[in-house]
């Protein structure tokens, strides 16, 4: 089992910027491939960005492509995401995962592991 524990989430101006905390607990968490998803009230869960399990491969949504970066520090057991040039479609529950293959995945299927997600709203 792994458990995952987001932080970070707010209130925001557009333009501005939030960083979001995933804090891991059980399981070795270097072991793990991690995913940011986001959920807009009334819409489906969405693919944000990916990161391998040694950090060295990134992938992320067309929609957050050069506004946010993933991140992740195995020592600390926490993943990242640094969102900047916020908007208020970027308005969602943002949600990280864990995923036991060791390659960053968009599949929501993939991911074994949910946080219980951080609320993100950017005011226009």
């Amino acid at each position: 089992q792994v458990q995952l524990v987001e932080s970070g989430g707010g209130l925001v101006q557009a333009g501005g910027s939030l960083r979001l905390s995933c804090a891991a607990s059980g399981r070795t968490f270097s072991r793990y491939a991690m995913g940011w998803f986001r959920q807009a009230p009334g819409k489906e869960r969405e693919f944000v960005a990916a990161i391998s399990w040694t950090g060295g491969s990134t992938y992320y949504a067309d929609s957050v492509k050069g506004r946010f970066t993933i991140s992740r520090d195995n020592a600390k057991s926490t993943a990242y995401l640094q969102m900047n040039s916020l908007k208020p479609p970027d308005t969602a529950v943002y949600y990280c995962a864990a995923n036991s293959d060791h390659n960053p995945s968009s599949s929501l299927q993939q991911y074994d592991y949910w946080g219980q997600g951080t609320q993100v709203t950017v005011s226009s």
